[in-house]
């Protein structure tokens, strides 16, 4: 059996992530998988690039050129939403031919178009596609916030700066329920979370929804000591350290401005608890939460080294992700892998990951002075990461994802 796994990127973003590290797993397990994807980078020869730069270039750039237009020529919302319009045809390349199945994830922004997925999907082949967000149910929103549109039809899109019954969303809505008709395929939430969004889905009601849990690769995400790891990273032995890291930390659905308000009470009205409290903050901007916070913030930037990662995750005391919508974040995992708890709003996967109070805590979505709380609960429990390290070595294990992949592949043999 040859599984071909294609995503957009192979490193940037959690998809990207929780592809390659399920590439890695699937190799552990003895099965013969390689990864397509726009962007290669690094020289892993399992890896295979679908164009040339240009030809992917083009179709990204023309794949947002359609949706600026559709998005009334507002820039508001313009990386929220994807209408697959323009995309690369990869059905032709050698690798596709030979894969016995066609394992999906994310293939936004210019990679693949409906056009391509309808070929896919009517192919004979094995079709696995692991969702990552929303998209694949929705019309062409990621995340559909407050909006359950995508229950019927979809159309007036509160993401579109313009639109009306019969806008883009509803349009490709229509489309991808019609690629639908007649093809077999396995729709794989990474949380029950989305996977029970998905069944609610006009599209997906009636289609094969599972849920299997992301790849951890545990032999880089592992408990080791705090003290050690502040010292390879230069950061104050002694400091009770908060993290918070994203890809981009002012990325206002990251809930940076929920964890700055909790940061603000805690300080007003928990100063005693707070004493040598010190932030930790991993991302691109990090350095710009220096000026919004009162508390010592330590700026580690963005890091795409593995190690370091997780020496970042060792040397914290507690990891906030204060997320206003979520599937199953990778980082709440890598933390918990490392043995540091974690804290995160009852939205998205993120309550499926946490057991409240008893290896982290769960905040009331949107509420700052919940989240303070759970902060400084986690900080006075330091044994609530040996519990949150016990879960993910389990649910997060590679060799039992990979066995659980391997089962959806052979389905229906």
């Amino acid at each position: 059996m040859k599984v071909l796994l294609v995503n957009t990127s192979e490193q940037t973003g959690g998809a990207a992530i929780a592809a390659h590290r399920l590439l890695d797993a699937l190799h552990r397990y003895g099965v013969d998988a390689r990864m397509l994807v726009a962007r290669k980078e690094t020289d892993r020869k399992p890896v295979i690039q679908a164009a040339a730069d240009w030809r992917y270039k083009a179709a990204f750039l023309l794949d947002r050129l359609r949706v600026f237009f559709h998005n009334g020529f507002s820039k508001r919302g313009l990386w929220d939403i994807d209408t697959a319009e323009v995309g690369v045809d990869i059905t032709q390349m050698q690798a596709y031919r030979e894969a016995d199945v066609i394992h999906l994830h994310w293939v936004n922004q210019g990679f693949l178009s409906l056009d391509t997925l309808d070929k896919i999907f009517h192919s004979g082949k094995r079709v696995v596609w692991t969702m990552h967000d929303m998209w694949p149910f929705t019309g062409i929103c990621h995340y559909s916030n407050d909006c359950v549109g995508y229950r019927k039809h979809c159309g007036r899109c509160p993401q579109l700066h313009y639109g009306g019954n019969g806008d883009a969303s509803n349009r490709v809505l229509r489309q991808k329920s019609r690629m639908l008709g007649g093809a077999k395929i396995s729709f794989v939430a990474c949380s029950h979370w989305l996977e029970q969004q998905a069944q609610d889905s006009s599209m997906l009601r009636q289609q094969r929804v599972t849920c299997i849990s992301n790849a951890l690769p545990t032999d880089v995400f592992y408990p080791d000591s705090r003290i050690e790891a502040r010292k390879r990273l230069g950061l104050p032995l002694k400091a009770k350290f908060i993290l918070f890291a994203s890809m981009k930390v002012t990325d206002k659905r990251k809930g940076v401005d929920y964890l700055l308000e909790a940061a603000r009470l805690m300080e007003e009205r928990y100063a005693e608890q707070c004493e040598g409290v010190a932030f930790l903050v991993m991302g691109q901007h990090a350095e710009e939460l220096r000026r919004r916070l009162r508390f010592p913030v330590y700026a580690m930037g963005y890091v795409s080294e593995a190690g370091r990662v997780a020496d970042i995750y060792r040397a914290a005391d507690v990891f906030v992700t204060p997320s206003l919508q979520d599937n199953l974040p990778n980082t709440i995992a890598e933390a918990m892998g490392c043995g540091t708890p974690c804290v995160g709003f009852r939205t998205g996967g993120i309550p499926e990951m946490i057991d409240h109070e008893a290896n982290g805590y769960v905040a009331q979505l949107g509420d700052s002075e919940d989240l303070a709380r759970g902060i400084l609960y986690v900080l006075g429990h330091p044994l609530l990461g040996e519990a949150a390290q016990h879960y993910a070595m389990y649910q997060y294990d590679p060799l039992r994802v990979a066995a659980q992949y391997v089962a959806e592949y052979r389905r229906g043999e």
